[in-house]
């Protein structure tokens, strides 16, 4: 299998995640959370006691705590893991309007203080970046930049006028490589490795005659220059046909849920039998539409929590609202075969990871998106544990943060504590009231 056989360069210098630890240079006091429910992967645990100390975990069982550790009373509380976003955009957006100029450090820092804040503990900007995104990755890395940890792929890698359309997108040229042949396209990868990067993402689809394919022979060659150098490569898809091209190309991962067609046996056989990893990000195209079919949500304070002035007065605009559900009858087609396709795919034992593509447009709402991914999921008919697991372990696994995504000891302590239990219903996800970072507090209840 090619998961076992290839090693993923995740190490900033040599430096194993696990010793990394938030700004501040100190490790965290130790902290007891007792009487807590936690999910194990699978289910709930009985009432146990877990200890954070120098930002790691220890599940003490009868074992005393030691002198000094501050102890928290979680009767009737649950935890999970952060969540992983292996499928986000970080910098594109800012309010309602999206563009480079919006790719600065202070908006990322931002953005990633709101992941952070919904329990989101490590996101994976995958393309769009401008050139200091390897800066702000490097500090992430070392603990030097609050929020979630930044992960990415830099700007990734398309075709000449092809996907993503730099005119619609408000695209730079540093934000997209764009190879004019194979050996442009091995070239842009190994410059990009060189810069440090935790994956490789291209993007195959295309748009009929106005916004050509990737062509199999360019999407061989940034598979084999990025598995030269240990990276895994995503690719950005819509259509089966797409998804049959990246695989049959060797890519790691989909990064998008096939949309137009029910896929069919023998691509999930390859997929299975490749190790091919999916993202199904049904949000993205849910996000079209569900603010104009339902204005009440906009209401919502979990929802108004990631929102600026001018993105509640966009979604409140009639005119706006109009034209989406003027658009919304394909998005919803989009919607309801991803999620068949999330449930074949899942049920065949095709690995799955958890993402939205969030702030790739301000109508993805980063943090929001991510919860309500959580639900579409389940929607699909996946169980809530199963879900979980996804949206923490397997991404984890994929993006090779051995360190995270579980409640282990060992691991690093970045935590959500919730007021009522997901597994019973899944939105209880929202109900935040502590969000731990390595052993630290670092956000509260959303309000």
């Amino acid at each position: 299998m090619r998961l076992a056989r290839r090693s993923f360069a995740l190490a900033l210098a040599g430096l194993p995640l696990a010793r990394l630890h938030p700004a501040g240079a100190q490790a965290a006091p130790p902290i007891l959370l007792d009487n807590v429910r936690y999910f194990d992967g699978r289910a709930m645990t009985a009432p146990a006691r877990l200890l954070m100390i120098d930002g790691t975990l220890r599940i003490l069982g009868a074992d005393a705590a030691p002198n000094g550790a501050q102890r928290v009373d979680l009767t009737g509380r649950y935890v999970i893991p952060a969540l992983i976003a292996a499928h986000s955009h970080i910098g594109h957006t800012s309010g309602d309007t999206s563009g480079r100029q919006y790719y600065t450090r202070e908006n990322v820092e931002a953005q990633l203080r709101r992941y952070q804040a919904f329990g989101i503990g490590a996101a994976a900007s995958l393309g769009l970046n401008a050139p200091l995104f390897h800066a702000l990755r490097a500090e992430s890395r070392a603990g030097r930049l609050p929020g979630a940890l930044l992960l990415g792929a830099g700007p990734g890698l398309g075709m000449p006028e092809g996907a993503p359309p730099a005119g619609p997108m408000n695209l730079s040229d540093d934000q997209v490589i764009r190879p004019a042949d194979p050996a442009a396209m091995r070239q842009g990868v190994n410059d990009l490795a060189d810069k440090g990067i935790d994956l490789v993402k291209i993007w195959i689809d295309g748009l009929g005659d106005t916004v050509p394919q990737m062509t199999p022979d360019m999407a061989r060659a940034a598979v084999e220059a990025a598995h030269a150098r240990g990276l895994k490569v995503a690719a950005h898809i819509h259509d089966l046909s797409q998804a049959r091209l990246a695989v049959e190309a060797d890519v790691d991962v989909l990064a998008h849920g096939i949309r137009d067609k029910e896929i069919d046996d023998g691509l999930l056989a390859s997929m299975r039998d490749r190790g091919t990893w999916y993202i199904p990000t049904i949000q993205i195209d849910e996000a079209e539409y569900i603010y104009a079919d339902n204005p009440a949500i906009i209401e919502d304070p979990f929802l108004r929590a990631a929102l600026s002035t001018g993105m509640i007065a966009r979604m409140q605009d009639p005119a706006r609202r109009t034209a989406q559900l003027g658009r919304a009858a394909p998005r919803r087609s989009d919607v309801r075969i991803n999620k068949l396709n999330l449930k074949r795919i899942h049920d065949a034992g095709v690995p799955v990871a958890f993402g939205t593509d969030s702030g790739g447009t301000p109508l993805r709402v980063q943090g929001f998106a991510e919860h309500r991914e959580l639900e579409l999921m389940v929607e699909a008919g996946l169980t809530a544990a199963q879900t979980l697991d996804i949206a923490t372990a397997r991404s984890a696994q994929l993006l090779g943060l051995t360190d995270r995504g579980s409640v282990r000891d060992g691991l690093r302590a970045d935590l959500v504590v919730l007021e009522a239990d997901p597994l019973a219903n899944i939105r209880n996800t929202r109900r935040i009231a502590r969000v731990y970072q390595a052993g630290r507090e670092v956000a509260g209840p959303i309000t």
